[in-house]
Parts: C-alpha cells; structure tokens; sequence
C-alpha cells in the first residue's frame, strides 16, 4: 500500500513500554479488542487480491506458511511447521501443521496450500509477483508440498509476507470471488467474520474461530472490532473512555501525553514505513522534469521531521534503514535558491508562468497534512499554488489509478522483510497504475529490478549495488518521489492488555490471540 502509515539486514530499533498504575479493561469475555484506524479498513476482501489497509484484519483472520520474527530476523513456523531447500536453492519442501482447519471446516493440508498459491498467482495482481519465482507447486503426500523454482530465492520468507501468502480454502464457494465481496473469508486464523458494515465508523467485527489450532485455553479476547476514526483527538479520548483498546498512530504531541496517562501504555519503534512523494511523469506540469526537481529541492525535510517531535526520522535513500537496499548518507534537504531556478528555467517561478499542482494525501493524516502545508507555504512565493485534497484512502487511489493528481502522497511498506517492493510495485513499469502511482516507464531501471530477486540470494553484494544504482535512478536521473521521512510506531492501549509486540513486518497489525485481557 497503500493508505498509511515494513530482508534481514540488521534491524535498528527504537522500542520503549510505559507501565500503567491503572488497569482499564474489563475482564476476559466481556470486552471486545476494539482497534481504531484512521480510515476504512477493507479495501479488498479477496486474500489473493488484498494489498491495502485490510492486513490488519486479514492478519487475524488468516495465515501464512511462515512468520517473520523480528527477534530473530528469520522466518519461523506458522502453517509450515518446517521446511528444507535443496543445495541450488530452486526447491522448497514445507510440512504442514497437523490438526489445522479452515473456518469452512475443512483441513489445511498441502493440496490446498498448493490451490490457494495457484489462485494467488493467477491473480496477477496486488503482491502475486512475490510468487514470481515459483514454476510448479507439488503435493507429496496430505501434509507434505514441494515447490519448485525457475531461479532461487528465499521462499521461507517470501512465504512470511503480509500480502499474497495467506492460505484459503479454495473450496469455499464455487464463485470465490462474489463469494469473498460480500465480506466473507475462507481463513484458518482465530478469527472469522462477524459483521461487516462498509462505509461505517464501526467497521468490522471477528469473533474467535472455536476449531482453531492454536487453542483458547488461556485468556483470549474473543471479539475483534475495527472502527474507522479519522479525527485523532477522538480515537485518543475513545482510548481514555474504554471505547477503544488500542490507538495505532496519535500525533506526536497526543502520544507524549499518553504516555504519561494513568493506565494507559505505549510502545515506540522504528518501522520500516516510508512517505512516498510520488510525481506524475506522464502528463500534467510535473511532466517537465526540472519541475519535478525543483518541488524535490522545495520540500522541507528537516522541518517537517523537527516538527513531528520523534514520531519520524529523516528518509534516506528509497529503502529504510535495516533492509536489503537501504542507502545511507541520503538524507535530502531543502534548497529553495535550486527549485526557484529550476522553475525559471521551465517557464514558471516568480515572474514567470504561474503553476497550479494537485496534491492527493491521506485524510486524517496530520503528518501528510503538515508536510503540504509546509510545501505549499514555500512554494507560495515561487509562484507555484498547491491544489491540496485529503482523500479517504480508496478515493484517492481510484483517482491516482486514472492519473488524476500531480502529486500523490502515501505511506509504504514492504510486502515482506525485504526492500524489493518499495521499488518494484512503486517504480517498475506497468501497462496499468498500480501503486505505480508516479506513471515511470524507465527499461533501465526495469533491468536492475528484475535482476535483485535472485542477487539476494545468491549475491547480496551485487544486489545491493544495483539497489543503489536503482535509487539514483528513481530519485535523481529520473526524479520521480522525494522521500520526506521514515516513520516510527508510537501505538498507545489500555494497560490491562498484556503481551503486545509490533513487528515491523506487519505495520499496524495486532495480533491479538497472542494478547491476553488482565481482569
């Protein structure tokens, strides 16, 4: 995605736990885990289609073969119990989980892990590239699936993604694709579908899956309840009330109270999601490159990243800090004297032309909504005004899949522990936009991402120089995004929910049959 806001290098973390002196949270089976975002939550109920906000429930009602630890950095059992790769690393044989069933009730095993990935790649949309690798998929025997591969890749984490890895029970309904519209799943998580209420405040509901393997001996929630608030300042008092258990992102200055709130707790650490500033190359006036350039050199990087107080760091290079790909001593910064000349020398700036830019952001995103009001204040007296719209996520997509914006703001993240997606599904050619949402159709750049996939096993050395050569081709010969910062996680909950831990890998998730209610 995406809408807001994530390989193994090593990963640097900022993590810290305020203890609460109070406990507000009913005891176990009488509340619900209510977690507030700040949009809509399902964008696509489809699991072979999924690529937006919906990870966050998806992730709780559904599996993947494996899990990414950010402990370990490794990828660890889930539905695959374990798993070998042959010496050349082109086959990988997974065991499945014995006693694991779908919410259809019928078994997990290896025929359909092999006709759930089959369907995915078909699909041939949202984050089925991840699959690309993959020339046959083999069933052993009912527990046993063997894949095997047109070049070598580390499947055990590609099997660990937040997207395009979930297992289903292709078996669901003889039409998969109606069936799942209507709201339903065909997961083997612990949650299942309650309720769905599209365009409502209270979104979605999942209540617990009673056939499921991991078990519900100890103390579990046994409802789930999304509820979408834009406003900040009401998801914060929702938190203070009981109305709402958890509070994924609060501004910096509503965090720095929660996190000295009675009973409240809070968690802070760096993720691996970015703000993309993605330029229109194909048409409008962001066309002419040095008009590109020049609103590169006018954000106001370091501003911005002073000015959210710790709940971002500055972006360096295209990839964050602790993946494949990342490029230190990138850090941009603002350079009004280079954008105005640029902008003289395109026709425009002060005396010239004036230029009118159509800026799309997330509504109910204040972070996205300083970073315009920041550009727009200097680039005013450049002669250049921003056209500035908060859009609700799919909104501002649809409009960004028609070419409908100069400028397109949104968070990113990895599909997996890995920096390949933040180049290929943003920056690789495509016949139609995607998340490819600055329109660049570049050969050059198409050779060295089609490359890094295999590099990063065989030769991570090659693969992070043809990340670096990729990153000055999106952001300097080609101009296409400028990256304002990396964001860090500051989530704030009620204090009496035990075992919460934020994975990177997975942004926003909470996992919560791993969470236990304190009575």
């Amino acid at each position: 995605m995406r809408s807001r806001l994530v390989a193994a290098a090593a990963l640097v973390l900022l993590a810290a736990c305020s203890p609460p002196t109070e406990v507000r949270e009913a005891p176990e089976g009488t509340a619900p885990f209510v977690q507030v975002y700040s949009t809509d939550v399902i964008t696509e109920w489809d699991p072979s289609r999924s690529y937006s906000n919906e990870i966050i429930a998806f992730q709780n009602i559904y599996e993947t073969l494996t899990y990414w630890n950010p402990v370990t950095k490794l990828a660890t059992p889930r539905l695959a119990t374990s798993w070998h790769a042959s010496a050349d690393g082109r086959n990988w044989t997974f065991t499945i989980r014995s006693g694991a069933t779908f919410h259809t009730g019928r078994p997990v095993d290896a025929a359909a892990v092999k006709a759930s990935i089959e369907r995915t790649m078909k699909a041939k949309t949202g984050a089925s590239y991840i699959w690309n690798a993959v020339s046959s998929i083999r069933v052993d025997d009912p527990k046993t699936v063997t894949f095997t591969l047109r070049y070598p890749v580390a499947l055990d984490l590609v099997a660990s993604a937040g997207y395009a890895a979930y297992i289903y029970d292709t078996k669901a309904a003889p039409d998969l694709t109606k069936w799942f519209a209507q709201g339903r799943d065909a997961g083997s998580g612990p949650y299942t579908v309650a309720q769905w209420q599209k365009g409502a405040e209270e979104e979605l509901t999942l209540t617990a899956y009673d056939g499921y393997w991991g078990g519900w001996r100890r103390p579990h929630y046994n409802t789930v309840k999304f509820r979408a608030v834009p406003d900040p300042f009401e998801a914060y008092q929702m938190l203070l009330d009981g109305e709402a258990t958890f509070v994924g992102r609060l501004s910096p200055r509503l965090f720095a109270r929660a996190s000295t709130m009675p009973g409240i707790r809070t968690s802070e650490r760096r993720s691996y999601t970015t703000t993309m500033m993605l330029f229109n190359t194909a048409r409008g006036p962001m066309k002419d490159i040095r008009v590109r350039r020049a609103i590169q050199k006018a954000v106001d990087y370091q501003g911005v990243v002073r000015t959210l107080r710790g709940a971002v760091g500055p972006a360096s290079g295209v990839v964050p800090e602790g993946l494949l790909g990342h490029v230190p001593g990138r850090e941009p910064r603002q350079d009004l004297e280079g954008a105005a000349r640029l902008l003289r020398d395109a026709g425009h700036g002060p005396g010239g032309e004036p230029l009118r830019l159509r800026v799309t952001y997330g509504r109910g995103q204040p972070d996205q909504q300083l970073l315009v009001t920041r550009l727009r204040a200097a680039l005013r007296p450049l002669n250049v005004t921003l056209d500035a719209r908060p859009m609700d996520w799919n909104a501002q997509w649809e409009l960004g899949k028609k070419r409908g914006q100069d400028i397109f703001i949104m968070y990113w993240w990895p599909d997996y522990a890995d920096g390949y997606s933040y180049f290929g599904n943003v920056f690789h050619s495509a016949t139609k936009p995607e998340f490819n949402l600055s329109y660049l159709r570049d050969d050059t750049l198409d050779a060295l991402l089609d490359a890094v996939p295999e590099l990063t096993v065989t030769d991570k050395a090659a693969a992070q120089r043809a990340y670096e050569q990729a990153t000055v081709r999106v952001l300097d010969q080609r101009v296409a995004a400028a990256l304002p910062w990396v964001l860090y996680s500051q989530r704030a909950y009620l204090g009496g929910v035990e075992g919460y831990d934020d994975n990177p890998a997975y942004p926003d998730v909470v996992f919560v049959h791993s969470l236990k209610p304190s009575a």
